[in-house]
């Protein structure tokens, strides 16, 4: 394989990489050898954080701004970002959470939730797909949640699109398959992150068998392991991080 080869599958894709977990995979794919494109769409400041952090790990890597919700935005960016980086691993990490229970959760609730996952997932995945194809080598990792499979009170809109997502991965792996792209979605249970901060939770951990919370570096070595060579032969899966949940 030529070095050109070996230099296009090393550029990798993170979006939502501004914090919390997003931000831990994309630091930890860049020790992997990974080039990483950091997403963000609103918070420019963890983005750039994460930029420090790879380089100070002797790493590389960018910022790229887009909201994965604007189809407009995301493909003009993403464009312009695969004129000189080829992306060959995707991590679709970009999700936000806005609960309440179903008889009072608004329109608004609902649509901002489902277009983060569902739209960003195509938004952001069918451009690239098709040069992965061609390249015949691509990882596609979306996180997904516990919340997808199991389900969870007061998350009806983000059960939802995170069930989304599994059926997205599942269909889109038999489709690209055998051009050596693999597509996976993992599903991290409680994770200790600004997301769950004010949840109650001395009163969930005791619902995890493990008896604690997860760690972010615990999901983004899973993540790392789905994105390498080693993993050709693993994809449509959905594979949980949650303690015991799932």
């Amino acid at each position: 394989m030529k070095e050109s080869d070996n230099e296009e599958k090393k550029v990798a894709l993170v979006t939502g990489a501004g914090r919390g977990i997003g931000s831990c995979i994309a630091v930890r794919l860049a020790q992997d050898g990974y080039f990483v494109a950091i997403n963000f769409a609103h918070s420019k400041d963890g983005a750039e954080a994460t930029l420090r952090k790879i380089e100070e790990g002797g790493g590389r890597g960018l910022v790229v701004r887009f909201d994965v919700r604007n189809a407009a935005e995301t493909t003009d960016a993403l464009s312009s970002l695969i004129e000189k980086h080829p992306v060959s691993i995707l991590v679709n990490n970009a999700g936000i959470c806005s609960d309440a229970a179903f008889p009072s959760m608004g329109a608004a609730q609902w649509n901002d939730v489902l277009s983060t996952s569902l739209d960003g997932f195509f938004n952001v995945t069918q451009p690239l797909v098709m040069p992965m194809v061609q390249r015949r080598y691509g990882r596609i990792v979306s996180l997904s949640s516990i919340a997808g499979i199991l389900g969870n009170r007061g998350q009806v809109n983000y059960a939802a699109a995170k069930a989304g997502l599994i059926g997205a991965t599942k269909a889109l792996a038999l489709e690209v398959a055998k051009r050596g792209v693999t597509v996976n979605a993992v599903a991290p249970g409680l994770i200790d992150t600004e997301m769950i901060q004010d949840a109650p939770l001395a009163d969930l951990v005791k619902t995890i068998p493990m008896r604690r919370l997860g760690k972010v570096d615990e999901v983004a070595a899973l993540v790392s392991f789905l994105c390498s060579k080693e993993a050709g032969y693993i994809t449509g899966q959905t594979i949980s991080v949650g303690g015991g949940l799932g």
